[in-house]
């Protein structure tokens, strides 16, 4: 498995910039780098990949090499242009926030499903740091430079996310996420009738070896980091069940992966196979009655709910709670109706 050392801003004798860099795990085939990068870069085209190595953009263990270079175990692969990466020239956007507190140290906000947190490869614009960065001056920056940022939410899941004004509350609030002293609570409509009322899943998670834009669950914890998922049931409707997830740790899809691996993967969670009928009856009916669900809910059904922590100035414990928002409720109403006639035949 190949590891991905980051997307940092690298500016080599003033003239190039680090876009990509990976290094080649011990198992690595040889492989055209070409094909090695389609494997690791999101939305990128053959063909794109083989116009930067013409223009000579794309380098292993420092020298440029052409499309049909062969990667072997332990390469590192550089794609470096004479531009900064596109998420660092960030533009100033007026998108309206959904602010739920605001103070001289920090913001709350409830960021819509849809939303992007912050620019990458394929979304340069119409993210929350688009806005952000419209609406307030000075942003401290994280460690990936990115202003204000404490944690992210994926795209499509909506909810509650904290943003920091100052140094200060920048570090403050990221000690507490890293110390997992902050509060997250998550609504999440899975497959599958769940069969404790509580639980917890534990496993590492870090990247899928096979597909590069899904992480995976490394139960024996030889890969990825720790994390841990505590669950309960709030509702179950036969074929799905509503439950509430609060995270202990805070991995890239963390729920998402973390209940696919329990059997119970998201609804409508097209990344990792949500998206089909994983549960219920052949009836032509049901299936119509699924696809009527998607189309109501059109992505993964998560919505962070709660959110809590301390307040780097005042020392208060904060809790915020955000509604469920309407695509979700009325996929669940949906839900609640249809188990209700299917009880009652």
């Amino acid at each position: 498995m190949a590891q991905i050392e980051g997307n940092d801003d690298l500016n080599q004798d003033d003239e190039l910039y680090e876009h990509y860099s990976f290094t080649a795990g011990k198992g690595q085939e040889p492989l055209r780098v070409d094909k090695f990068l389609m494997n690791f870069i999101e939305n990128a085209t053959r063909n794109k990949i083989q116009q930067a190595a013409k223009s000579g953009n794309i380098y292993v263990n420092g020298q440029q090499v052409k499309s049909n270079y062969k990667v072997k175990a332990f390469d590192v692969v550089k794609v470096l242009f004479e531009h900064p990466p596109h998420e660092y020239l960030l533009t100033p956007e007026d998108i309206p926030l959904d602010i739920v507190y605001e103070d001289d140290s920090l913001l709350v906000i409830n960021k819509p499903a849809g939303m992007v947190v912050h620019p990458g490869h394929g979304n340069y614009s119409g993210t929350l740091i688009n806005a952000l960065i419209y609406h307030f001056n000075n942003l401290p920056l994280n460690s990936n430079e990115r202003p204000g940022l404490v944690h992210r939410i994926d795209k499509d899941t909506s909810g509650l996310l904290v943003i920091a004004k100052t140094e200060h509350a920048l570090n403050h609030l990221s000690k507490q996420f890293f110390d997992k002293t902050s509060e997250r609570e998550y609504l999440a409509l899975v497959w599958g009738n769940v069969a404790d009322e509580e639980g917890t899943v534990e496993g590492h998670i870090g990247r899928h070896p096979k597909n590069r834009l899904q992480m995976a669950v490394f139960p024996e914890g030889d890969h990825g980091k720790e994390a841990v998922t505590h669950y309960r049931v709030i509702e179950r409707f036969g074929y799905v069940t509503l439950v509430a997830c609060r995270l202990e740790t805070g991995r890239t899809h963390q729920i998402r992966v973390h209940m696919k691996y329990a059997g119970h993967t998201l609804f409508n969670d097209e990344r990792y196979g949500g998206e089909k009928i994983l549960k219920g009856t052949t009836f032509t009916k049901y299936k119509q009655f699924v696809e009527n669900c998607f189309k109501i809910l059109p992505r993964q059904a998560l919505h962070a709910k709660t959110l809590g922590f301390e307040h780097p100035v005042t020392g208060e414990f904060l809790r915020f709670d955000s509604e469920m928002p309407e695509d979700m409720q009325n996929a669940i109403e949906k839900w609640r109706n249809y188990a209700k006639h299917r009880d009652g035949q």
